[in-house]
């Protein structure tokens, strides 16, 4: 959360200062706003979209997992409360591209947290997240330099970014590490079918540069700190 990184807190006081935020500024400003009664759904709701943040789903899958868990509610009302976090900027919703088909999808998006702080102070920390924690950095950061994002969909494989800004184009896929063939073969072979020339790029936290075919190999913080 950048309005606290100035005062170098200790891990502690700065997760207590991120739920404070997330309770007061971001939580009750969509309940006094939208004049929410039934706060322990959205409360509900948005812990799904923080434990599921980078993953594919739908208002109906989060219906399903609602209903799972004793609790009703339409998939109307989830639609309106996914809408109303989008509106006070806690999650990012990103559509599906059909990089083949050059056509945006209306089904299956992700949703993306404004500020992976919030997860980590309202979930805590899973390293078996870490790759869906990466996506989310990335996303926040290619939103942050100005680019339109959309999840690559090419026949039944996904690219995690396609990135537009004016007549720029670029191709991003995310990976925690890629310590043998098999990983890199999946990670740099999603791009095989795609028939253009522009610039595509596997980000990691692998310190070796796996570059290959033309397609570049960043680590994460080379990416974040170079534009």
């Amino acid at each position: 959360m950048p309005h606290i990184a100035p005062f170098k807190l200790d891990y502690e006081t700065s997760m207590k200062a991120l739920r404070d935020s997330y309770n007061s500024a971001i939580l009750q400003d969509v309940v006094r706003r939208y004049n929410i009664r039934n706060v322990s759904l959205l409360e509900k709701i948005i812990s799904y979209i923080f434990a599921n943040t980078s993953k594919t789903f739908s208002a109906s899958s989060i219906s399903r997992y609602l209903k799972s868990e004793k609790i009703n509610a339409t998939v109307d009302t989830i639609i309106n409360y996914l809408k109303f976090c989008e509106d006070a900027f806690l999650i990012s919703r990103v559509k599906r591209n059909d990089i083949l088909g050059k056509e945006i999808l209306k089904t299956e998006e992700k949703f993306f947290i404004s500020d992976h702080g919030y997860r980590e102070a309202m979930i805590g920390f899973n390293l078996k997240s870490i790759e869906l924690i990466l996506e989310n950095i990335v996303y926040m950061e290619l939103v942050r330099r100005g680019y339109d994002v959309y999840i690559g969909k090419v026949n039944n494989l996904e690219i995690d970014f396609v990135a537009y800004k004016a007549n720029e184009l670029n191709y991003f896929q995310v990976s925690y590490l890629m310590p043998t063939e098999e990983t890199r073969k999946r990670e740099f072979g999603v791009y095989e079918k795609t028939a253009d020339n522009f610039p595509k790029y596997v980000i990691s936290m692998d310190q070796i540069n796996f570059s290959q075919n033309g397609i570049k190999h960043l680590n994460i913080i080379d990416f974040l700190l170079n534009e």
